[in-house]
Formats: structure tokens, sequence, C-alpha cells
């Protein structure tokens, strides 16, 4: 058997190549949209795509399975479990196998078994790979969303990023019933997890790209875990706000996401830059927080090019407006832009604007503006000034500024109303969230706000005193 994982930094998403050797046929799991990646990939490997599937509906990227599938003209397997309420929307498209507990098919002599692992969702499944040349017993799962490298998937983002209420505490129910019956299988059985560190769908992912059954037992606090209302409890406690992509995702997957766009952007223009802020239109500062805060346009949005890049994006930005975007503008970085964005279904790019020509904007003219720091020995005299903390709950309840209110920076678009009136000082751990934090303010029109300097490493590390415990709110 011919075994590949290819990882996605930017999405902490796995996708794997299964291909018989002898015969040189493959199988492409949990597949994003970047199909061109999988085809050469199997070209390279002088490997034939015959059948693509997906452990379950995503919710935090856009699925490459029907596309990719589409392309190749391979069989395309998909779970036909869940129930009517949470289907794929286009199980009778021709070249369809629908998959439902214990289904098996052959890529060569690679065995493929579908095992239902219902909690993250209610389809999930798992795939136990047998190498029939040489075994009659499995050596290994593709567990995507289910067990990861010491946590499980988050039960609760159909309720709370979907908004299909009360499934939570369902989901985690037979996510603990799933585990149980999981355990069953032999220690050395290998993990191969959807998603590493980074990803937003368990609380503390592991970095290792793979496990065992029995390595997991041992140290992995969800397989540990005997009594099935602990597990419920410890499983939904604490799980980091979804984003709010999150939604769209699960809508565009379930329904059958279309191909991938294949324009690119074109360069702004200084006066299209003005114009887009003239209107209320969104424009995105790409640059570091240090660069956006020592100078930037007014009414301009922070989410600075990096690792977490995506994940901001798509908490912070609206699909259904134009987006204007200030960064690399050359071809090569608007077609990464794209590319990149197009992962998680944001295509509307009206145009990017190179950073070097924010002076040019209005001729010079127009208003600019830094981003205030400010000590912590400065924001604990200023008693005027009410602290924002915009980092998880998760984290605020682990310890937090007396006296601060947490305002997640995922949901602060929303409850801006809630945001106290006068000045402010928004922190976060160390200062990245805390600047996008500053932009989406002061957007809003809120002018007194400034960003602690060293966030809330800096603040505990100074001695400074520190409460624990949930926000108000008791989320």
């Amino acid at each position: 058997m011919l075994f590949k994982r290819y990882f996605d930094d930017k999405l902490a998403q796995a996708s794997y190549l299964v291909a018989c050797e002898h015969s040189r046929l493959g199988l492409i799991v949990d597949p994003n949209r970047d199909i061109s990646h999988y085809i050469a990939a199997a070209a390279q490997e002088r490997v034939r795509i015959v059948a693509v599937t997906e452990t379950h509906i995503h919710a935090d990227f856009v699925s490459g399975a029907r596309e990719l599938a589409a392309q190749t003209g391979a069989t395309l397997y998909l779970s036909d479990m869940g129930g009517p309420e949470w289907q794929y929307g286009f199980l009778d498209d021709r070249n369809i196998e629908r998959l439902t507990d214990g289904s098996r098919f052959t890529i060569g002599d690679v065995q493929v078994e579908a095992v239902l692992t219902p909690g993250h969702t209610p389809e999930h499944m798992t795939f136990l790979l047998t190498d029939t040349s040489v075994a009659t017993e499995p050596m290994g799962a593709l567990t995507g969303d289910f067990i990861f490298v010491g946590d499980v998937g988050r039960p609760d983002l159909l309720e709370r990023a979907a908004g299909i209420t009360g499934t939570m505490e369902t989901g985690a129910r037979q996510l603990y019933q799933s585990i149980q019956s999981f355990k069953l299988h032999p220690d050395y059985l290998q993990i191969w997890p959807g998603h590493g560190a980074g990803s937003a769908c368990g609380k503390a992912l592991g970095a290792m790209p793979q496990s065992t059954l029995g390595y997991e037992k041992l140290f992995n606090w969800a397989l540990a875990e005997s009594d099935e209302q602990r597990f419920v409890d410890q499983v939904l406690e604490g799980q980091p706000e979804p984003p709010a992509y999150f939604a769209i995702m699960k809508k565009m997957n379930r329904d059958g996401p279309g191909a991938r766009p294949k324009s690119i952007p074109r360069e702004a223009s200084a006066d299209e830059i003005a114009n887009a802020l003239d209107t209320g239109a969104d424009v995105v500062d790409m640059r570091s927080t240090a660069d956006f805060a020592s100078m930037h346009l007014k009414r301009t949005i922070n989410i600075p090019q990096n690792k977490s890049f995506l994940n901001w994006a798509g908490a912070l930005l609206p699909y259904d407006r134009p987006l204007w975007f200030i960064g690399d503008a050359t071809e090569a970085g608007r077609q990464a832009l794209a590319d990149d964005l197009s992962l998680i279904g944001l295509e509307r790019i009206a145009g990017v604007l190179p950073a070097t020509a924010i002076s040019t904007v209005r001729g010079g003219g127009a208003p600019l503006e830094s981003t205030e720091q400010i000590r912590i020995a400065d924001a604990k005299n200023d008693g005027a000034a009410a602290i924002i903390d915009v980092r998880s709950r998760a984290e605020f309840a682990e310890g937090h500024i007396p006296g601060a209110t947490n305002i997640p920076l995922a949901e602060l678009q929303r409850r801006l109303t809630q945001v106290a009136p006068g000045p402010l000082v928004v922190h976060c751990q160390g200062g990245s969230r805390a600047a996008m934090a500053a932009s989406i303010l002061k957007r809003s029109g809120r002018n007194e706000v400034k960003s602690l300097a060293g966030g809330f490493t800096e603040w505990e590390r100074s001695g400074n005193r520190v409460e624990r415990g949930r926000p108000p709110d008791g989320s």
C-alpha cells in the first residue's frame, strides 16, 4: 500500500492519498479546494485517482471532493448517514456511492471500511484501511475529526456554528459512545487524523501527524475518561469560539460547492481605495500588526497575512460584499491571495492596492492614523478606560485582568453595542488579536482605543493581580 499525507498549514488540515502499489489505483481522502495539488501528487506517484471520499461534511474549509471526482472521473464515496436533518444534498449525482456503517470498497489490494463514528457530526465516518496483499486486519484508521492526537472533535459545532439547536449535548453523548466502540480495536491501530495543532475543530490538538490507538488510550483525555457525564461536561467546556464562516462552509459543503474560481483579482488604484473607504466598503490591510499600528488608512481593518490569516478572514469578513485589500499586489501576490481565500469560500475580491501606495491615496491627503500602545503601569492608573479582553472564554477563565470585559475577537463585530462607552484599552495574550480588535473598534467610530503593550502575558509576568473564572455571562 502506498500512503501519503498532505498538510495545509493555513487550514491546519490533512488530506491523504491511499493507493495500491501493484495496480497504481488511488483514493484521495478529505481533499480541500486546491485539487490541482492532489492531481499533481498522484501523477508524481504514477497513481490514477479512481476514488475520492471525505470523513464528513466539513465546516472549516471548502471541500474539493466533488470537483476532484468530476475532473478525474473518480467515484465519489460519501456518507449516507446522519438522518434527513443533516445529509449531503447531492447524493443522487451519477458518480456517487453512498456509504453506511460497515460499507466496504476496494482500491486494488487496499480495502476501505467505513465505520460510522457520530459525535462531531451525525454523519461522520472513520475509514479503516487493510492492505489485503499482506494482512487480513486493518493497519490504521483515517479518523477525520473524530479522534485527533491528544484530543477529539468538538460536538458543539452544529449548534454553535450551524445554528441547529439542541444538538450539542446529543453530539457529546454520541461522541462518547463512538469512542467506547472504537476503543475495542487493537492498540496497534494507526491513527491518521484530519487536523493538527492550530485547528478550531478541537480544544488542544497535538502537533504530531499521527498516533496509535494504544497511545491515545493512555494519553488522550477523551479516550481515558470512563464516565459519560464527566466526558460530556469536559468536551463541551472551554471550546474555542467557532469562526462565523463555519456555518457558511457547512451549508456550502452540504449542498455541493462549485468549481474553484480561476480568475486573478486585479490591482486596485488609490482612487478606488479612497472611494471604497468613503462608501463604507470593507478594506483589509494585510500588513503586520506592527506596521499597521505605526500608520494606516483610517477605517481599514488589520488582518495580517500570516499563518492565521484564513481563520481571521473567515471570522471577521462578510461573504456577501466586495472586499478590498492592501498588501502584495504583484500578480503572484494577487493569485496567492485569491487561492488562499477560495479555500474558505471568500471569492468577492474587488482589488488589491500595493502596500507601498498607501501614501498616494487622495494624492497623499487621505486621513492616516496609528494605534497607540499603552504601558501596563499607565493602564493601571487610567481608571477611566474600560479594559476589553478579546481572548477566548477559556483563556479568560484561566486568568484575566481584574475588571476586564471578555468579548472574543471572533464575536467582536456583532457585539460592538456591548462595548462600554468612553476610552478603551484592548488586549489579548500577546498582541496580534488586540491589534485586529483595535482596528475593528476604530472603524466603528471608537477613536479612544489603545492596545495594551505585551498583552496579558506581560501583565501576568510583571506580577500584577490576576482573577480567574468564567465571564459574567457564564458562557
